[in-house]
């Protein structure tokens, strides 16, 4: 995101207008979900994106049936990783 500048005010029940410009540059769209980060005396506004846990984990399953790797075999594989790194 180029620097965009904009000065808004907090209406009475706390909301504040995001300008036009800067949902835009966002690609915010009404219903959209906003992760609000505050640190120190500022405000970090992010959009989330709304995948589903399917989409997400498609990869990952695609990827063990490529590889033969069987579900039975994760408790196994998180325990060895833990001694490894612990």
């Amino acid at each position: 995101m180029s620097g965009i500048i904009e000065i808004e005010k907090v209406i009475s029940r706390g909301q504040i207008c995001i300008p036009n410009n800067i949902r835009e540059e966002m690609r915010l769209e009404e219903g959209n979900k906003i992760l609000l980060v505050l640190q120190d005396k500022s405000l970090l506004i992010e959009r989330v994106a709304s995948e589903t846990f399917a989409s997400i984990t498609k990869p990952l399953k695609d990827e063990a049936k490529r590889t033969g790797f069987k579900e039975s075999e994760v408790s196994g594989v998180i325990k060895r990783f833990r001694i490894k790194t612990f």
